[in-house]
């Protein structure tokens, strides 16, 4: 059974510890089994492409690296809150913001 996290792809998010500490940046990707996410803009690493036909020179190439999911932290309305999940009306579960009681999405 996968764990059910604080962040959802798409969700913007600020990097709370680690070399990109205070950047914020869109969640792209999530590894449910590893716990990690990646989002875009931070954490960058460079990656050494082999030559190839279609790119005969090789190259290095820049992209995201992946960020432990307890370093991040889910921004709304511009600035990062804790969030929470409660029942609402329907008995359906819905995050919410814990700073400002705000439902999420």
């Amino acid at each position: 059974m996968q764990k059910k996290l604080h962040i959802k792809i798409g969700d913007t998010v600020k990097a709370i510890s680690g070399e990109a500490k205070g950047q914020e940046g869109k969640i792209i990707d999530i590894d449910r089994e590893k716990l990690r996410a990646t989002v875009e803009g931070l954490k960058m690493i460079k990656k050494h492409v082999k030559p190839s036909a279609n790119n005969p020179q090789g190259s290095i190439e820049e992209k995201e690296g992946s960020i432990h999911i307890s370093n991040l932290m889910l921004v709304v309305n511009g600035e990062a809150s804790r969030t929470g999940k409660r029942k609402d009306e329907k008995d359906k579960l819905i995050r919410y913001s814990k700073k400002s009681g705000e439902v999420i999405k």
